[in-house]
């Protein structure tokens, strides 16, 4: 397969052609090297409406044409000099009351336009064709059109205007702000400004004073939001070897679990050993929330025991987890955990975790926005969820194991209690009784 993810101008043409010649996708795809859904996704996304007759037939998709009793009495100002039958005019189907719009049953199937059709220079209905040039400058529109204006939802602009204008207002710069509040604002230096000259949030650039003075600089590129210094010495072969040094340690892995873009979010905490996890609703995806909760756990906890439950954390490469520091080392400045990260676009590092959100995904189903849900509501989702017997833990709960390991004071200081197995309930159901 080609390892260019979009089809180019020339393989448009090799498309068109294949069609012309009446190929199945599955050859079309091999010819260009995609998949044969790659290609019926193509055509279907790109076709072309062609309103034209046939040699010395004018264009007519009415249903009756073969029998039309109309001769020319429809439109007052018809120029035909011979009015004969409507059926060879073609141009009366805006005013006709008997009009039916005959549609082509081999359109409805594979390849789903007419440019190998046999039977096409005889045919008066509309053509449905795909055309290279023109598929092409589709997708270029449609690409410009996708990379341009700002990509916020109208959550994520609330919090941020909730953090950021205030202190701008104060007559803090940018750089001031995104240094001393990055962990609540996920987003680049060279991005605010844009928000900001772009008039997104309700900071404007009369709030800053060197602003105004200043003739609009040339674009430079601009560094990620997430600092690729974090990662160093925390990479995910750094954990292979730390946990080959040190097997003992329990590993807890950390992922996020989105409702709707710019939402509220959940933050899943998963041990490992026993399958058991937590699940605490954030109002935003940033890592000052992520923090603010690893430091309520720590108070809650005591240092001894949260240090034997979290000694090892496996993040991925979210925005979210990208202060490690501040996760490693404690309130006192002690350290606490290790903090390491998997690979890019590499879930199955932390496959145990993501497998576990099955469980939250029965209930909260995807695209659910999270927002008007408490944490009393999530955390009766999660009892039902480690209270659901697992056959890789002898057919024992995740609650049961946890219990064994860690006792069950523990489980009473996180609120969890254990249900009863006929009454588990894993639907969106869940979550709206009222135990």
């Amino acid at each position: 397969m080609s390892k260019n993810k979009h089809l180019v101008l020339a393989d448009r043409c090799v498309i068109e052609q294949g069609l012309n010649n009446r190929s199945s996708f599955k050859e079309i795809g091999a010819l260009v090297g995609k998949d044969c859904t790659t290609i019926s996704k193509e055509v279907r996304n790109h076709i072309c409406f062609v309103k034209k007759g046939a040699p010395y037939r004018n264009f007519n998709d009415c249903v009756h044409r073969f029998h039309c009793h109309y001769s020319g009495d429809l439109c007052d100002e018809c120029t035909r000099k011979q009015k004969k039958t409507c059926s060879l005019c073609g141009k009366c189907t805006s005013v006709c009351p008997d009009y039916v719009k005959e549609e082509c049953s081999f359109l409805k199937k594979p390849p789903y336009v007419c440019n190998g059709c046999p039977k096409r220079n005889a045919c008066t209905l509309e053509k449905h064709l795909y055309i290279a040039h023109d598929a092409q400058r589709e997708y270029e529109l449609v690409r410009s059109e996708s990379r341009s204006g700002f990509n916020l939802t109208d959550q994520e602009k609330e919090l941020l205007d909730l953090v950021f204008t205030p202190l701008l207002k104060n007559g803090q710069s940018i750089h001031h702000v995104m240094v001393n509040n990055a962990d609540r604002i996920p987003r680049c230096l060279k991005t605010m400004y844009r928000y900001v000259d772009g008039g997104v949030l309700g900071a404007r650039n009369i709030d800053l004073p060197r602003k105004v003075r200043f003739r609009p600089r040339k674009a430079i590129s601009v560094p990620l939001k997430v600092d690729k210094a974090c990662r160093v010495g925390r990479t995910y072969e750094d954990f292979k070897i730390y946990h080959f040094e040190h097997p003992e340690l329990p590993i807890v892995e950390l992922d996020s679990v989105e409702g709707v873009k710019g939402g509220a979010v959940l933050l899943t905490i998963h041990f490992v050993r026993q399958k058991f996890q937590l699940a605490f609703r954030r109002d935003a995806n940033d890592s000052f929330s992520v923090i603010e909760i690893f430091n309520d756990l720590y108070e809650k906890l005591g240092k001894e025991l949260y240090m034997q439950l979290f000694p090892v954390l496996l993040a991925d490469n979210g925005s979210e987890f990208s202060n490690p520091t501040a996760l490693e080392y404690g309130p006192d400045g002690e350290l606490r955990s290790r903090v390491f990260y998997c690979n890019p676009s590499a879930p199955h590092e932390k496959g145990a975790c993501e497998n576990n959100h099955e469980f939250i995904r029965r209930v909260i189903p995807k695209g659910t926005d999270i927002g008007p849900y408490s944490q009393d509501q999530i955390d009766r989702m999660m009892n039902h969820i480690n209270s659901y017997s697992r056959p890789e833990l002898g057919n024992k709960p995740p609650y049961s194991l946890m219990e064994f390991y860690y006792g069950k004071a523990l489980l009473e200081k996180f609120r969890f209690s254990v249900i009863a197995p006929n009454d588990i309930v894993l639907k969106p159901s869940l979550l709206n009784r009222h135990d």
